[in-house]
Protein backbone atom coordinates (compact mmCIF):
# COMPACT_ATOMS: atom_id res chain seq x y z
CA UNK A 1 0.00 0.00 0.00
CA UNK A 2 1.69 3.17 -1.30
CA UNK A 3 -0.17 7.32 0.13
CA UNK A 4 -0.02 9.72 -2.65
CA UNK A 5 3.38 11.05 -2.25
CA UNK A 6 2.30 14.90 -1.86
CA UNK A 7 0.28 13.47 1.53
CA UNK A 8 3.63 12.56 2.84
CA UNK A 9 5.12 15.60 2.71
CA UNK A 10 2.28 16.89 5.25
CA UNK A 11 3.59 17.28 8.76
CA UNK A 12 1.20 15.99 11.15
CA UNK A 13 -0.68 17.97 13.67
CA UNK A 14 1.29 17.63 17.23
CA UNK A 15 -1.48 18.58 19.84
CA UNK A 16 -0.48 19.83 22.74
CA UNK A 17 -0.11 17.39 25.90
CA UNK A 18 -3.14 17.44 28.27
CA UNK A 19 -2.80 19.42 31.37
CA UNK A 20 -3.83 16.98 33.95
CA UNK A 21 -1.13 14.61 32.17
CA UNK A 22 1.56 17.58 32.10
CA UNK A 23 0.62 18.33 35.85
CA UNK A 24 1.59 14.63 36.92
CA UNK A 25 5.09 14.50 34.53
CA UNK A 26 5.86 17.69 36.38
CA UNK A 27 4.83 17.35 39.54
CA UNK A 28 2.72 20.16 39.27
CA UNK A 29 -0.77 21.09 41.22
CA UNK A 30 -1.73 23.61 38.19
CA UNK A 31 -0.70 24.94 34.85
CA UNK A 32 -1.81 27.60 32.88
CA UNK A 33 -2.59 27.27 29.82
CA UNK A 34 -1.36 30.20 27.71
CA UNK A 35 -0.57 28.76 24.46
CA UNK A 36 -3.96 28.25 22.45
CA UNK A 37 -5.45 31.68 22.11
CA UNK A 38 -8.71 30.57 24.61
CA UNK A 39 -10.51 32.67 26.00
CA UNK A 40 -10.00 33.16 29.75
CA UNK A 41 -13.60 33.73 30.87
CA UNK A 42 -14.77 30.73 29.08
CA UNK A 43 -18.23 30.66 27.54
CA UNK A 44 -21.01 32.77 27.88
CA UNK A 45 -23.44 31.57 30.90
CA UNK A 46 -26.39 31.75 28.59
CA UNK A 47 -24.48 29.66 26.15
CA UNK A 48 -23.60 26.68 29.43
CA UNK A 49 -27.64 27.22 30.05
CA UNK A 50 -28.76 26.55 26.55
CA UNK A 51 -26.42 23.47 26.36
CA UNK A 52 -28.07 22.58 29.82
CA UNK A 53 -31.58 22.63 27.92
CA UNK A 54 -30.68 20.61 25.27
CA UNK A 55 -28.94 17.22 26.57
CA UNK A 56 -31.98 15.64 27.25
CA UNK A 57 -31.89 15.77 22.64
CA UNK A 58 -28.18 14.29 21.95
CA UNK A 59 -29.34 11.07 20.78
CA UNK A 60 -31.04 13.26 17.81
CA UNK A 61 -28.90 13.61 14.37
CA UNK A 62 -27.98 17.10 14.10
CA UNK A 63 -29.95 19.56 11.93
CA UNK A 64 -27.12 19.12 8.69
CA UNK A 65 -28.03 22.67 7.33
CA UNK A 66 -27.45 24.72 10.78
CA UNK A 67 -30.86 26.70 9.97
CA UNK A 68 -31.33 27.95 13.26
CA UNK A 69 -27.51 29.21 13.22
CA UNK A 70 -27.72 29.95 9.82
CA UNK A 71 -30.38 32.90 10.26
CA UNK A 72 -29.48 33.68 13.56
CA UNK A 73 -26.01 34.96 11.75
CA UNK A 74 -28.45 35.85 8.93
CA UNK A 75 -29.98 38.48 11.28
CA UNK A 76 -26.76 39.34 12.80
CA UNK A 77 -24.82 40.44 10.00
CA UNK A 78 -27.81 41.64 7.93
CA UNK A 79 -27.17 38.97 5.21
CA UNK A 80 -28.66 36.79 3.25
CA UNK A 81 -29.28 33.25 5.22
CA UNK A 82 -27.64 31.40 1.86
CA UNK A 83 -24.47 33.53 2.39
CA UNK A 84 -22.93 31.18 4.98
CA UNK A 85 -21.61 27.27 4.97
CA UNK A 86 -20.28 25.74 8.30
CA UNK A 87 -17.69 23.59 9.65
CA UNK A 88 -15.84 21.79 12.15
CA UNK A 89 -14.23 24.95 12.88
CA UNK A 90 -12.78 27.00 10.05
CA UNK A 91 -10.01 24.42 9.89
CA UNK A 92 -12.36 22.33 8.11
CA UNK A 93 -13.40 25.40 6.16
CA UNK A 94 -10.29 25.86 4.67
CA UNK A 95 -10.41 21.88 3.90
CA UNK A 96 -13.23 22.18 2.43
CA UNK A 97 -11.67 25.27 -0.02
CA UNK A 98 -9.02 22.80 -1.28
CA UNK A 99 -11.14 20.05 -1.96
CA UNK A 100 -13.73 22.47 -4.06
CA UNK A 101 -11.78 24.65 -5.61
CA UNK A 102 -7.86 23.14 -5.95
CA UNK A 103 -7.06 20.62 -8.92
CA UNK A 104 -3.36 19.42 -9.40
CA UNK A 105 -0.89 22.15 -10.69
CA UNK A 106 -2.53 24.82 -9.46
CA UNK A 107 -1.40 27.69 -7.22
CA UNK A 108 -2.21 28.67 -3.66
CA UNK A 109 -0.34 32.33 -2.08
CA UNK A 110 -0.26 32.49 1.52
CA UNK A 111 1.90 34.62 3.78
CA UNK A 112 4.91 33.37 5.93
CA UNK A 113 4.24 32.74 8.94
CA UNK A 114 0.86 32.41 9.07
CA UNK A 115 -1.71 29.68 9.79
CA UNK A 116 -0.13 26.15 8.96
CA UNK A 117 -4.08 24.69 7.61
CA UNK A 118 -3.63 27.28 4.42
CA UNK A 119 -0.45 24.98 3.48
CA UNK A 120 -1.93 21.80 4.02
CA UNK A 121 -5.15 22.67 1.71
CA UNK A 122 -2.84 22.97 -0.87
CA UNK A 123 -0.54 20.65 -0.10
CA UNK A 124 -2.92 17.63 0.21
CA UNK A 125 -4.68 18.65 -3.45
CA UNK A 126 -1.01 18.58 -4.99
CA UNK A 127 -1.06 22.31 -5.84
CA UNK A 128 1.70 24.86 -5.92
CA UNK A 129 2.11 26.85 -2.69
CA UNK A 130 3.95 30.21 -2.89
CA UNK A 131 5.27 30.73 0.68
CA UNK A 132 5.20 34.90 0.50
CA UNK A 133 7.49 36.11 3.46
CA UNK A 134 5.99 39.11 5.84
CA UNK A 135 7.56 42.59 5.60
CA UNK A 136 10.02 43.69 8.15
CA UNK A 137 7.38 44.69 10.56
CA UNK A 138 5.72 41.05 10.32
CA UNK A 139 2.60 42.02 7.90
CA UNK A 140 1.68 40.41 4.92
CA UNK A 141 3.16 41.78 2.18
CA UNK A 142 -0.10 41.82 -0.33
CA UNK A 143 2.17 43.67 -3.16
CA UNK A 144 4.68 40.80 -3.12
CA UNK A 145 1.94 38.46 -2.77
CA UNK A 146 -0.31 39.91 -5.71
CA UNK A 147 3.58 39.77 -7.90
CA UNK A 148 2.87 35.89 -7.82
CA UNK A 149 -0.61 35.76 -9.07
CA UNK A 150 -0.68 33.94 -12.33
CA UNK A 151 -2.74 32.13 -14.43
CA UNK A 152 -2.80 28.85 -12.48
CA UNK A 153 -3.65 31.07 -8.88
CA UNK A 154 -7.13 29.82 -7.54
CA UNK A 155 -6.92 30.77 -3.64
CA UNK A 156 -5.14 33.75 -1.90
CA UNK A 157 -4.95 33.50 1.75
CA UNK A 158 -5.08 36.55 4.16
CA UNK A 159 -5.15 35.91 7.99
CA UNK A 160 -6.35 39.14 9.57
CA UNK A 161 -5.22 39.40 12.20
CA UNK A 162 -2.56 37.48 11.42
CA UNK A 163 -1.47 34.22 13.65
CA UNK A 164 1.06 34.02 14.85
CA UNK A 165 2.08 37.98 14.83
CA UNK A 166 -0.98 39.39 15.33
CA UNK A 167 -0.52 42.21 12.81
CA UNK A 168 -3.21 43.47 10.43
CA UNK A 169 -3.29 44.51 6.70
CA UNK A 170 -5.46 47.64 6.50
CA UNK A 171 -8.36 48.83 4.20
CA UNK A 172 -6.72 50.40 1.51
CA UNK A 173 -4.17 47.77 1.12
CA UNK A 174 -7.32 45.37 0.74
CA UNK A 175 -9.15 47.17 -1.47
CA UNK A 176 -5.77 47.74 -3.85
CA UNK A 177 -5.24 44.01 -3.98
CA UNK A 178 -9.07 43.41 -4.95
CA UNK A 179 -9.36 45.76 -7.28
CA UNK A 180 -6.28 44.73 -8.92
CA UNK A 181 -6.68 40.82 -8.70
CA UNK A 182 -7.62 38.88 -11.80
CA UNK A 183 -11.35 37.17 -11.68
CA UNK A 184 -10.40 33.97 -11.29
CA UNK A 185 -8.50 33.86 -8.01
CA UNK A 186 -10.57 33.77 -4.46
CA UNK A 187 -9.04 35.73 -1.65
CA UNK A 188 -9.57 34.01 1.61
CA UNK A 189 -9.82 36.45 4.48
CA UNK A 190 -9.51 34.00 7.43
CA UNK A 191 -10.89 36.54 10.45
CA UNK A 192 -10.46 34.54 12.88
CA UNK A 193 -9.59 36.74 15.89
CA UNK A 194 -11.80 39.89 14.40
CA UNK A 195 -13.76 40.64 17.41
CA UNK A 196 -10.72 41.46 19.01
CA UNK A 197 -10.00 44.30 16.69
CA UNK A 198 -10.86 47.69 17.39
CA UNK A 199 -8.27 49.64 14.66
CA UNK A 200 -10.22 52.38 12.72
CA UNK A 201 -8.77 50.99 9.32
CA UNK A 202 -9.94 47.77 9.93
CA UNK A 203 -11.33 46.11 6.84
CA UNK A 204 -14.49 43.92 7.53
CA UNK A 205 -14.07 41.13 5.31
CA UNK A 206 -18.20 41.58 5.01
CA UNK A 207 -18.10 45.02 3.25
CA UNK A 208 -16.57 43.12 0.21
CA UNK A 209 -18.78 40.00 0.27
CA UNK A 210 -21.81 42.36 0.02
CA UNK A 211 -20.05 44.32 -2.99
CA UNK A 212 -19.80 40.95 -4.45
CA UNK A 213 -15.93 40.52 -4.74
CA UNK A 214 -14.87 36.86 -5.35
CA UNK A 215 -13.77 36.82 -1.26
CA UNK A 216 -14.44 34.18 1.88
CA UNK A 217 -14.79 35.17 4.80
CA UNK A 218 -13.94 33.05 7.59
CA UNK A 219 -14.97 33.21 11.06
CA UNK A 220 -14.75 31.15 14.20
CA UNK A 221 -16.69 30.33 17.49
CA UNK A 222 -13.80 29.52 19.20
CA UNK A 223 -11.77 32.37 19.86
CA UNK A 224 -13.67 35.16 21.80
CA UNK A 225 -17.15 33.29 21.91
CA UNK A 226 -15.34 30.41 24.28
CA UNK A 227 -16.15 27.44 22.59
CA UNK A 228 -13.14 26.18 21.16
CA UNK A 229 -14.04 22.66 22.54
CA UNK A 230 -17.09 22.59 20.52
CA UNK A 231 -15.23 23.50 17.03
CA UNK A 232 -17.28 25.44 15.10
CA UNK A 233 -17.12 27.70 12.31
CA UNK A 234 -18.11 29.80 9.49
CA UNK A 235 -17.74 30.91 6.31
CA UNK A 236 -19.51 34.03 4.37
CA UNK A 237 -19.65 34.59 1.02
CA UNK A 238 -22.05 34.37 -1.89
CA UNK A 239 -23.98 31.16 -2.54
CA UNK A 240 -22.15 30.25 -5.89
CA UNK A 241 -18.92 30.55 -4.01
CA UNK A 242 -20.06 28.04 -1.23
CA UNK A 243 -22.14 26.07 -3.52
CA UNK A 244 -19.08 23.61 -4.29
CA UNK A 245 -18.75 23.88 -0.54
CA UNK A 246 -21.50 22.42 0.50
CA UNK A 247 -21.01 19.46 -1.86
CA UNK A 248 -18.00 18.17 -0.26
CA UNK A 249 -18.69 18.94 2.91
CA UNK A 250 -19.87 15.51 5.04
CA UNK A 251 -23.23 15.39 5.87
CA UNK A 252 -23.76 16.32 9.67
CA UNK A 253 -19.90 17.67 9.94
CA UNK A 254 -21.31 20.26 12.54
CA UNK A 255 -22.66 18.51 15.98
CA UNK A 256 -26.06 19.53 17.67
CA UNK A 257 -24.23 20.72 20.91
CA UNK A 258 -22.19 23.09 18.82
CA UNK A 259 -24.68 24.50 16.89
CA UNK A 260 -26.83 25.01 20.55
CA UNK A 261 -24.12 26.94 21.52
CA UNK A 262 -23.08 28.95 18.93
CA UNK A 263 -26.74 30.69 18.72
CA UNK A 264 -26.75 31.24 22.45
CA UNK A 265 -23.30 32.44 22.02
CA UNK A 266 -23.72 34.83 19.09
CA UNK A 267 -27.09 36.42 21.62
CA UNK A 268 -24.80 37.54 24.37
CA UNK A 269 -22.75 40.29 23.01
CA UNK A 270 -22.14 41.98 26.25
CA UNK A 271 -20.21 38.94 27.05
CA UNK A 272 -18.04 39.67 23.91
CA UNK A 273 -17.68 43.44 25.14
CA UNK A 274 -16.28 41.82 28.20
CA UNK A 275 -13.85 39.74 26.54
CA UNK A 276 -12.41 42.32 24.23
CA UNK A 277 -11.83 44.82 27.23
CA UNK A 278 -10.18 42.05 29.34
CA UNK A 279 -7.75 41.35 26.55
CA UNK A 280 -7.17 44.69 25.31
CA UNK A 281 -5.97 44.98 29.21
CA UNK A 282 -4.14 42.16 29.06
CA UNK A 283 -1.95 43.17 26.59
CA UNK A 284 -1.17 46.42 27.61
CA UNK A 285 0.09 44.68 30.68
CA UNK A 286 2.18 42.71 28.46
CA UNK A 287 3.69 45.48 26.67
CA UNK A 288 4.77 47.25 29.60
CA UNK A 289 6.19 43.69 31.10
CA UNK A 290 8.25 43.36 28.07
CA UNK A 291 9.44 46.97 28.28
CA UNK A 292 10.53 46.13 32.25
CA UNK A 293 12.33 43.57 30.85
CA UNK A 294 13.94 45.43 27.48
CA UNK A 295 12.65 42.80 25.43
CA UNK A 296 11.04 43.39 21.79
CA UNK A 297 7.63 42.33 21.36
CA UNK A 298 4.89 42.42 17.89
CA UNK A 299 2.50 44.96 18.91
CA UNK A 300 -1.04 43.13 18.27
CA UNK A 301 -4.44 42.63 17.45
CA UNK A 302 -5.41 39.57 18.56
CA UNK A 303 -5.31 38.20 22.09
CA UNK A 304 -2.00 36.61 21.92
CA UNK A 305 1.50 38.55 21.87
CA UNK A 306 4.87 37.47 20.26
CA UNK A 307 7.94 38.18 22.64
CA UNK A 308 11.42 37.93 21.49
CA UNK A 309 12.76 36.37 24.63
CA UNK A 310 16.20 36.99 22.65
CA UNK A 311 17.25 33.29 23.17
CA UNK A 312 15.88 29.76 22.24
CA UNK A 313 12.59 29.76 22.68
CA UNK A 314 12.04 26.19 23.29
CA UNK A 315 14.99 26.97 26.67
CA UNK A 316 12.41 29.40 27.62
CA UNK A 317 9.35 27.36 26.84
CA UNK A 318 10.96 24.74 29.02
CA UNK A 319 11.67 27.01 32.14
CA UNK A 320 8.27 28.43 32.19
CA UNK A 321 6.51 25.18 31.51
CA UNK A 322 8.79 24.12 34.97
CA UNK A 323 6.92 27.11 36.66
CA UNK A 324 3.53 26.07 35.95
CA UNK A 325 3.02 28.11 32.75
CA UNK A 326 1.95 26.69 28.82
CA UNK A 327 3.27 29.40 26.27
CA UNK A 328 3.84 28.57 22.36
CA UNK A 329 7.57 28.62 20.80
CA UNK A 330 8.20 30.61 18.09
CA UNK A 331 10.52 28.01 16.02
CA UNK A 332 7.40 26.37 14.74
CA UNK A 333 6.87 29.71 13.08
CA UNK A 334 10.17 30.50 11.66
CA UNK A 335 10.72 32.90 14.68
CA UNK A 336 12.99 30.88 17.02
CA UNK A 337 13.88 33.46 19.75
CA UNK A 338 9.62 34.43 20.20
CA UNK A 339 7.42 32.82 22.60
CA UNK A 340 3.61 33.19 21.79
CA UNK A 341 1.25 33.59 24.89
CA UNK A 342 -2.00 34.52 24.87
CA UNK A 343 -3.94 37.05 27.15
CA UNK A 344 -5.16 35.47 30.55
CA UNK A 345 -7.13 36.95 33.48
CA UNK A 346 -5.22 39.25 35.81
CA UNK A 347 -4.04 36.49 38.02
CA UNK A 348 -2.74 34.18 34.95
CA UNK A 349 -0.92 37.38 33.54
CA UNK A 350 0.71 37.63 36.84
CA UNK A 351 2.04 34.58 37.34
CA UNK A 352 3.17 34.12 33.74
CA UNK A 353 5.01 37.91 34.51
CA UNK A 354 6.44 36.13 37.57
CA UNK A 355 7.59 33.53 35.65
CA UNK A 356 8.93 35.16 32.84
CA UNK A 357 11.00 37.79 35.23
CA UNK A 358 12.62 34.57 37.34
CA UNK A 359 13.49 32.94 33.89
CA UNK A 360 14.79 36.03 31.60
CA UNK A 361 16.65 37.82 35.09
CA UNK A 362 17.41 34.37 37.16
Amino acid sequence: MRPRPHVMQLEPYQPGKPLDALQRELGLSDIIRLSANENPLGASPQVLQAIQQFLPQIHLYPDGACQHLRHALATFYQLPPDHFAFGNGSDELIHFLGLAYLEPGDEVIVANPSFVRYDATALLNNAVLHRVPLTADYRHDLPAMLAQVNARTKLLFIANPNNPTGTLVYRDEVEQLLDTLPEHVLVVLDEAYFEYVDHPDYPDGLNYVRAGHNVVVLRTFSKAYGLAGLRIGYAIARPEILAPIERVREPFNVNAVAQVAAAAALGDQEHIRRTRTLNRQGLEFFYQLCEQLGLRYIPSWANFVMIDVGRDSRAVFQALLRRGILVRTGDIFGMPTFIRVNTGTPEQNARFAEALRAVIHP
